[in-house]
């Protein structure tokens, strides 16, 4: 038989398999490809009212539980906890506690993500740009510590005791690019929504994401059942939306006007043409 191809997506929170590369998931879900979610943290500084928090224990206990259901619409082999704990946006208190994603050592995070590949052997990798698309403390860490891993879980001398040592062939960067923020941009200014504080919790710096550039060296294009699974998942999620659907405001102006395409960076192996993939699995035998 032959073996399924593999795609690892590493993330920081419940809801970031859906909100960032869920149809990108979907997609290669339903073209049989295994794909998995590596999940540094389970959310505990979320925030859910009363309705949301109904036969839970505590927030992360009701993120898990939105995860699953997000996991399961997408198609997804499997969750992978890394047992960190949610550090909440910079400057926060949540910053200084001592399980924190923040708090702690980088070469710790890069060792469990070395562990999670060398035990997977996933063809692609997929994580945040460098700016943790919008700036997250926890989301910018993540990126360094997956690049790192990926190189990492190649060598036999680094990190011994995490498995045997396995080369991975593919590494992206999900981001979104400038022309769609820009476009953003000028509906917020039409809205009289400050640019520097959009989103449902306000935490999101627009202006600071539209000054930073990468190129796109990957478009995906989703299947339509791929992108109606990203939404039917987004549902899942309810403790994130405030009570609104993924349709409203900016981010569901976004959605409607520019989410039948997932842009990608390359960040190994190195791009040597302009050539813009179609497939991330492009170039794997």
């Amino acid at each position: 038989m032959t073996t399924p191809k593999k795609l690892v997506f590493v993330g920081a929170h419940p809801d970031d398999e859906t909100f960032s590369v869920g149809a990108t998931l979907a997609h290669y879900a339903s073209l049989g490809v295994e794909v998995y979610y590596v999940c540094a943290t389970r959310g505990e500084v979320g925030k859910a009212n009363t309705k949301n928090m109904k036969g839970h224990s505590s927030v992360s206990d009701l993120r898990c539980a939105e995860l699953k259901c997000a996991m399961q619409v997408l198609g997804l082999k499997d969750v992978i906890f890394l047992g960190y704990r949610d550090s909440g946006m910079k400057g926060w208190a949540e910053n200084e506690h001592p399980q924190a994603l923040f708090s702690v050592s980088i070469e710790k995070v890069v060792e469990s993500i070395v562990e999670v590949f060398r035990k997977l052997k996933p063809d692609v990798v997929i994580t945040f740009d460098p700016i943790g698309s919008y700036f997250h403390p926890d989301h910018i860490i993540i990126h360094k510590a997956t690049v790192k891993a990926f190189y990492a879980a190649g060598d036999a001398q680094q990190f011994p005791h995490a498995g045997v040592s396995f080369k991975l062939k593919k590494l992206y960067f999900h981001f979104f690019p400038r022309r769609v923020l820009r476009i953003m941009a000028k509906f917020a200014c039409v809205l009289h929504v400050d640019i520097k504080r959009i989103g449902n919790k306000r935490n999101i710096d627009l202006e600071g994401m539209i000054k930073t550039k990468f190129p796109i060296h990957a478009v995906i294009r989703p299947s339509k059942k791929a992108l109606k699974a990203r939404t039917k998942a987004a549902f899942c999620h309810e403790s994130m939306l405030n009570g609104k659907t993924p349709y409203q405001g900016l981010n569901g102006l976004a959605i409607r006007l520019f989410g039948q395409r997932d842009y990608y960076m390359r960040g190994y192996p190195t791009v040597e043409n302009n050539k813009k993939e179609q497939d991330l699995f492009e170039g794997i035998d």
